[in-house]
């Protein structure tokens, strides 16, 4: 790898633990003003990503559709585009404007997520999802960049926590609101009504953000696009990372898209039942985890000890367990308990992932770094867990097996279980390049 990255060079030797920027950085209130509105594009950025989860059974029913079509619906239609283009807009943000960006992909996943409101058919509805996944490919990378521009070092973690809180704010606001707007109006008003509020919030953003100072960069920062991602791959503390990814992505995205049908389809819960007991754990679990997180990483950080990953990986170990149990419990509140502490380790992650990312990449390279961690999680899993869940699901029900979706979901514990042994391996990696 070092050889095709960087000739006779050691590329890992390009990256660098972070230094003071000379970046003109934002007081308490504008410091806040920001954070607020990254925290709202978030939500609505999740919001607008989750409705089809919440949505599935009454989409699947309007369009007659199959468990292998959501499936698909839910990750490959999502995943392949967002992908794609995750790493062009994260180039964008880090050598250009974040603001404009980050605007402008609101904007997009807005309109589109309006016009999945009107779909007649999965070929539209699986295009709209493509647009959504074309705007929301660049709004993390954007966020952290205008973090990285605003916001001193000290108190970053708390912004890209502050920021990763939208998340599970967005999902319970997603599951609760959406479940019960859809039982009352139906499945579009919800698609047309969240596209609207996310375009008032893109306006409203221009506002808030304010001129972004341009980064100033080194030679080696303005390396072409290919070779800066491959001199991040070949750092061992960055890859590690990068492969805890993959695997969070196979354990998290079919958890978020199947564990509504599962609990209503194995309990007898209705979308509002769900929407409302899911969803509101779901929120607390990610406020927690996304604050106490960000908080606990810049304490590990101060500490100075690098070993800066191994509390997100001890709690995907215990994840990994109860979430077994709570595919094959008798009642469904248990199987709701026994689902929280997977809903706290992806949340907890996510402060901490992003963290350790800009650590290891340096200055001028955060948002391509998010970028290649949104690969990592949003590429491979989204786009085939979810699918794997569907056609185990619907190879069970023609077999006449009962509690299929839940087989199919085992793949979420196995998932965890090998995230979190590679981000064992990443905590030592990292440690010993924050060490040099």
């Amino acid at each position: 790898m070092a050889e095709i990255v960087a000739g006779s060079r050691d590329p890992s030797a390009e990256l660098a633990p972070p230094h003071a920027s000379a970046s003109e950085y934002v007081g308490r209130w504008r410091f806040a003003a920001i954070c607020t509105a990254l925290l709202l594009i978030n939500a609505f950025s999740q919001i607008d990503r989750i409705l089809p989860f919440i949505l599935a059974e009454k989409i699947k029913a309007d369009l007659s559709l199959t468990d292998t079509q959501m499936g698909l619906l839910t990750g490959l239609a999502f995943a392949v585009c967002y992908a794609l283009l995750s790493l062009p807009l994260a180039r964008a943000a880090d050598r250009g404007s974040p603001r404009l960006v980050l605007v402008s992909c609101i904007l997009i996943w807005s309109v589109m997520t309006t016009l999945g409101g009107f779909a007649a058919s999965f070929m539209f509805l699986a295009l709209t999802r493509f647009g959504i996944a074309f705007g929301e490919a660049g709004a993390v990378p954007a966020g952290h960049a205008l973090i990285a521009r605003k916001i001193e070092p000290e108190r970053r973690g708390l912004a890209i926590g502050l920021f990763a809180m939208g998340i599970p704010l967005g999902t319970m606001a997603g599951f609760a609101a959406g479940g019960a707007i859809a039982d009352i109006l139906g499945w579009r008003v919800v698609l047309i009504g969240a596209g609207a509020i996310g375009i008032l919030i893109g306006l409203l953003t221009v506002l808030v953000a304010g001129a972004t100072p341009r980064f100033q960069t080194s030679a080696s920062l303005n390396d072409p696009f290919l070779r800066t991602c491959l001199t991040l791959l070949s750092s061992p503390a960055f890859r590690w990372l990068f492969v805890g990814t993959i695997f969070l992505g196979f354990a998290g995205a079919p958890f978020y898209a199947f564990s509504v049908p599962f609990l209503i389809r194995s309990h007898g819960f209705t979308a509002t039942q769900v929407g409302v007991f899911f969803g509101l754990l779901q929120g607390l679990m990610g406020i927690i985890g996304t604050l106490g997180g960000g908080r606990w990483f810049d304490h590990a950080v101060r500490a100075g000890s690098g070993r800066i990953l191994g509390p997100p990986a001890i709690l995907f170990l215990m994840a990994s367990v109860t979430t077994t149990a709570a595919l094959f419990a008798p009642v469904g509140w248990m199987s709701i308990a026994l689902f929280v502490p997977s809903m706290l380790s992806f949340s907890f992650m996510l402060p901490w992932g992003f963290g350790a990312a800009h650590l290891v990449a340096g200055p001028g390279r955060q948002a391509q770094a998010s970028s290649l961690v949104m690969i990592g999680s949003s590429l491979v899993g989204p786009a085939l867990g979810p699918l794997f869940v569907g056609i185990v699901s619907d190879a069970a029900s023609a077999a006449d097996i009962p509690n299929g979706l839940a087989l199919g979901l085992l793949i979420v514990p196995l998932a965890s279980i090998l995230s979190g042994l590679a981000l064992l391996v990443a905590n030592r990696r990292v440690a010993e390049f924050l060490k040099k």
